[in-house]
């Protein structure tokens, strides 16, 4: 979508996320949009927005927030010492998919990620969201690795 704007997320924009992700019944993060939780998530905002190697996005449209992403820059010394970006939560709302701005979105970090010469972009996807696989290797992306996660709370 041409008239789609990705740009770095505010603080005021942390309501309307926080909807999209509380929306999302296959993600299973337990996102809620209880006004007792918000605290929690404009903390999480704050550290994400302090942090010179994290940063969110949304996508905008007509003035409305349609769309997140969050990009985060990682050094290993595996591959010389390069740099890679890691793409995580991404979502479109849920009235808007199909439109062309996950694909936005996307194409906005790898372009990001190519102006800053990072090695590689990756990022991991719920084993379930067999649309969101189909919808990464059209955008060029590979199954690489297989993911694996322990619960801590």
């Amino acid at each position: 979508m041409s008239q789609t704007v990705i740009r770095e997320a505010r603080s005021a924009d942390v309501a309307a996320l926080v909807a999209i992700f509380a929306a999302d019944d296959l993600g299973g993060h337990g996102d809620t949009t209880a006004p007792e939780i918000f605290g929690e998530y404009l903390k999480a905002f704050e550290r994400i927005a302090s942090s010179r190697d994290q940063t969110l996005y949304v996508a905008e449209l007509g003035g409305q927030v349609v769309g997140t992403f969050q990009a985060m820059i990682v050094t290993s010394l595996v591959g010389r010492g390069s740099s890679s970006m890691i793409i995580e939560a991404v979502q479109t709302r849920g009235d808007m998919r199909g439109q062309g701005i996950g694909a936005r979105m996307i194409e906005f970090a790898i372009a990001e990620a190519k102006r800053r010469g990072l090695r590689l972009v990756q990022l991991t996807s719920n084993a379930s969201r067999k649309d969101a696989h189909r919808f990464y290797e059209r955008l060029g992306f590979k199954q690489s690795h297989f993911g694996f996660k322990m619960a801590l709370k």
